[in-house]
Parts: C-alpha cells; structure tokens; sequence
C-alpha cells in the first residue's frame, strides 16, 4: 500500500502520492488524474497502485469543489450535471448531444485546476505533467489543456466526450503534436460511444497524436484502458 498524504492547491484539496518519499517528493513527473462526477474525492487514488510504474513517478488527485449532499454518500462534482436528464434520454433510447455545451460552472473549475497546477510547479518543479480525468474529469482536463499554454507532457481521457466544441475550435491547433492517450466503452450508456468518437476526431484533426482505445464494456476503467495509461505515463520524461 502506499503512503499519501493530503495538501490544499489553490482551493482544492489534493491527495499526493509516489515519488522518492512516496508523498510526492522527488524528481519524477507528475500524474494529475480528475475524477468524475459523483465519485468521491479518493476515487482515483487506487490507479496509482494499479499501474505499477517506477516509484519515482508522482500522482495528484484533487478532490473536485462540488459537494452533491448526503444523498450521494461523499459523491463531488466539478459542475452540476442533470443525471434525470440522462435517464430521461436513455429511457427514449434517445443520446444528448454535448458537442456545443459549454457547461455552466466549466470555467470556474478550470480556475480552480490551473491554480492547483500552478502550485505544483511551484512548490514540485516536475519535469513533465501528464494531466487527464475519467468522465466529467477527462472533459475538464481536456478543457485545460486545450485552453493553456501551460508545458504538459501529455493529456489522458477516459471515457470522456467532446463538449464545447465552438470555443476548443480557435485554441486546439495549439497543442498539435501532443500525445493524447484516449479510451471508450461501446456499450457505455452515461456518455455514448458516439461522442467519444467525435472527441477523438476533433483533436486529431486539430493536430494532436491520439492513442485511441476503445473497448467491449460500459462506463469505466477495464485492464486495456489501464494499461494504455501507464505506457502513456511510462515514456514520459
């Protein structure tokens, strides 16, 4: 089991872990993971066990601002999602189309997400970022990226989908050439299949290098998708 220990990054709370003193210290790169929506704030922390890569890389997962209330038993969100909504559509056999969504509260969370990576290189001095999420995380770390100019390594996104898509349009050739690691479930009902492809369309033709890995399975993070991130982590220097 490894040691991790929690720090405040701007406003965010953030739980470290790896590196030389197995709190975050060392020289290796960082790995800042963004959960999804309704997960509590240590949902990703296992994945930098799972992964089993040299001990010198180091992880950050902040916990996301949004408390969603005893009801959701710990569950956070970086902006209110309307899941009625979704079962309403799914109930149709009907998808939403996120494409041209721009998410109240989106810009408020990538506030949040930029000054936590401001303090990390800070107070880290890390030689390389690789910033990703699952879910609604992987659309915010998407949305960082693609909206800095902030040195990152390489972008990871899983299960994700393309929303946005008017304002990423003028920024996203900025990051051409960068690396992208991306996977998908062809049978995922809380974010369809469909959308991923879209995402994953609209960044290789804005110039961006996308491993794309999709997968026989729903909304989650199965062994093939696991091991595409840690080949992505693993020949970042």
């Amino acid at each position: 089991m490894r040691r991790m220990r929690e720090e405040t990054f701007g406003d965010l709370r953030v739980r470290l872990t790896g590196g030389g003193d197995g709190n975050g210290g060392g020289e290796g790169p960082f790995v800042v993971l963004l959960h999804g929506f309704g997960a509590p704030g240590d949902d990703l922390v296992p994945l930098a066990e799972a992964l089993q890569l040299a001990r010198d890389v180091r992880f950050a997962f902040p916990e996301a601002p949004l408390d969603l209330g005893p009801e959701a038993m710990g569950g956070r969100a970086w902006w209110w999602i309307d899941m009625m909504e979704m079962q309403r559509a799914r109930m149709r056999g009907q998808e939403i189309d996120r494409t041209q969504t721009v998410p109240d509260g989106l810009a408020e969370a990538r506030a949040k997400v930029d000054a936590m990576l401001d303090e990390i290189e800070r107070r880290f001095s890390p030689p390389a970022i690789v910033l990703g999420g699952f879910s609604q995380g992987a659309m915010l770390a998407c949305d960082v990226a693609l909206r800095s100019t902030r040195k990152l390594a390489a972008l990871a996104l899983l299960s994700g989908t393309l929303i946005a898509q008017q304002e990423w349009e003028p920024v996203a050739k900025s990051r051409a050439g960068m690396r992208v690691f991306q996977s998908h479930g062809r049978e995922d009902s809380m974010l369809p299949f469909g959308g991923a492809v879209k995402l994953r369309d609209f960044l290789t033709k804005a110039g961006l290098v996308v491993e794309w890995v999709p997968f026989h399975g729903g909304h989650g993070i199965p062994p093939v998708a696991l091991e595409g991130l840690g080949r992505l982590i693993a020949s970042t220097r």
